[in-house]
């Protein structure tokens, strides 16, 4: 079947879903394949279960005659085809938002600044891939004036292949830093990965590109592109500097040359969220929201998902950032943690994982760094952890770290949780 017949069909739809455990009634079910599952051998269960058609790729699927399913040569490609065909006849504006550390929270805050004004769509959660970002696409309507699509990568080429869908009219690169090296290779790779939307907007027509202006990385990729510039020097588009973070992040900003300075309170943790509320502030301002509406969304925006969550127990307070970890986040939790003017400061930190061949350096230098702060009371999580050398105590696991807490639970602690998701530290929250 050709696009556009789709594209009438799609129409017809509530809605698209790729999950056949979550039909809604009408929805437009595209059967995706993964190392474990066959999307086709559901696509019956997905009609029974409220969708009105099934898009398949497998013919033995697709019962002769039955209208409800369409068969297609690839299933994946014509949901990626078709979100950006969507996309095309919308023609609604775009920010594409990727990077090593920061995209997720600050497409959040900016969501948050521009839905003081404006109707926009936004990536949920961190749909961010190949999958996520033409679902996020085909959720566009006609009522919305802006959209923050957020781009994931692990690979070299997959910010190319996401922009190429999703066809961006801005774009913005939060940091590169080490990150999944094992699938780019080296640091150079997660560059010119994530540059790859630097190379999409250089191409397109009356592109934007905000930019960190303290990245030199950033700034020596971005040579021929429409820059609007934030950051700490005086006299960019939007500059500010840190007031204090402890434990809340609060800082002051200002317009250019503008004389009038804004303070905000958030309710983040870390000074490493401070570029992220400026590149909020940048494309609210650049989007004409007001400067007071801005201060209230960034105030008022609330972290979720472990993501540098300030959470106080009966016994402890936690600094909870145990979604992700690399190299450059690890180093800037422990760096904002030491600053912190906070008393009788604990760590539990997990591996860090996809690092490939650099993991045994990377943890080497985390362990050295702490003990270069000069942090005492240190649990470390993980294999990669315990072959690094060091003074503190390691554990295989996080069950292993909740038998010992389970046997002797800290009290009156600062306690800051970082590790990759897959190490599972947000199961030891409950014990803390």
């Amino acid at each position: 079947m050709d696009i556009t017949t789709l594209y009438k069909i799609y129409l017809e739809c509530t809605s698209v879903t790729t999950d056949s455990r979550n039909c809604p009634e009408g929805s437009l079910f595209i059967a995706l394949k993964g190392d474990s599952f066959n999307g086709n051998a559901f696509a019956a269960k997905a009609l029974e279960s409220g969708s009105a058609y099934a898009v398949v790729d497998e013919p033995e699927y697709a019962p002769a005659g039955d209208s409800h399913y369409i068969l297609v040569d690839n299933c994946l490609h014509t949901l990626q085809q078709l979100a950006n065909y969507h996309r095309r006849q919308l023609g609604t504006r775009l920010i594409g938002i990727t990077g090593t550390n920061g995209k997720t929270t600050t497409k959040e805050l900016m969501a948050a600044v521009l839905l003081q004004k404006y109707n926009i769509l936004y990536t949920l959660g961190n749909l961010n891939n190949h999958i996520g970002v033409p679902l996020t696409l085909l959720r566009l309507k006609p009522e919305h004036e802006l959209g923050i699509i957020e781009m994931g990568a692990s690979h070299p080429g997959d910010i190319k292949e996401l922009v190429d869908i999703a066809e961006p009219n801005y774009g913005i690169i939060t940091n590169v830093g080490k990150a999944h090296l094992e699938g780019f290779g080296s640091f150079e790779g997660v560059i010119k990965t994530k540059g790859e939307l630097y190379d999409y907007l250089r191409e397109r027509k009356n592109s934007t590109v905000f930019i960190h202006h303290d990245n030199a990385y950033l700034k020596e990729i971005a040579v021929g592109l429409n820059l609007i510039s934030y950051g700490s020097e005086d006299g960019l588009y939007i500059s500010g500097h840190v007031i204090g973070n402890s434990p809340y992040l609060t800082f002051e900003w200002k317009a250019g040359k503008d004389d009038e300075h804004h303070e905000v309170k958030t309710q983040l943790i870390g000074e490493y969220n401070f570029p992220n509320a400026l590149a909020a502030i940048t494309i609210g301002r650049f989007f004409d929201v007001e400067p007071g509406k801005i201060d209230i969304a960034l105030a008022e925006y609330a972290p979720q998902n472990n993501r540098s969550q300030l959470k106080q127990t009966a016994d402890n307070t936690l600094i909870i950032d145990a979604y992700n970890a690399n190299p450059t986040s690890m180093q800037a939790s422990i760096s904002n943690f030491r600053n912190m003017e906070v008393e009788n400061k604990m760590l539990i930190l997990g591996d860090m994982r996809e690092l490939g061949k650099d993991s045994p350096e990377e943890h080497q230098k985390i362990a050295d760094f702490l003990t270069e702060c000069g942090f005492k009371d240190v649990m470390l999580v993980g294999d990669q952890f315990a072959a690094a050398k060091h003074n503190f105590p390691t554990y295989p696991d996080a069950p292993a770290v909740i038998e010992v807490l389970q046997k002797s639970k800290p009290h009156g602690k600062t306690i800051l949780i970082k590790g990759s998701n897959g190490i599972k530290l947000s199961t030891v929250i409950d014990y803390l």
